[in-house]
């Protein structure tokens, strides 16, 4: 049998973190919205939180960043839950403890991110990630 690559076995460890405690995360938050608890649903972005962690920890010791099919993946499931929950509040069907359950999973998942950037690349080297001058970009061109 040949040996496994070492990005085989991060991408492994991060499927099935992701696949028990997001999920798990997930069914939480969802059940949480059914019972109309927001207790619930803080358990169910803990949950959400400790994948994340997870994820990192993996990431760390096999000494990569998120990949970008990870990334654009995170940040298109945040956006399309972002439309979901305006539509769901401007629709005016939601009860007050699934908008805290919302206000609560999106300000956790955006201070999650910016707190990764920030001690993955530092203050400016986060700010990087985001801002490119046009300087930077005509150098890169040969210009």
């Amino acid at each position: 049998m040949p040996e496994r690559t070492p990005n085989i076995d991060r991408s492994i460890l991060v499927f099935t973190i992701w696949g028990s405690l997001g999920f798990l995360g997930l069914g939480i938050f969802l059940e949480s919205l059914a019972r109309d608890t927001w207790a619930i649903s803080a358990v169910g972005v803990a949950v959400i939180v400790a994948a994340f962690a997870a994820h990192i920890v993996v990431n760390a010791i096999h000494g990569t960043g998120f990949t970008r099919g990870e990334a654009a993946l995170g940040i298109g499931i945040y956006g399309v839950l972002g439309l979901v929950f305006m539509a769901g509040a401007l629709a005016g069907g939601m009860t007050s403890a699934d908008y805290y359950a919302g206000l609560t999973l999106f300000g956790t998942l955006a201070i999650g991110l910016l707190a990764y950037l920030v001690t993955r690349h530092g203050l400016r080297g986060a700010f990087s990630q985001f801002h490119v001058r046009a300087a930077d970009t005509a150098a890169r061109r040969g210009a």
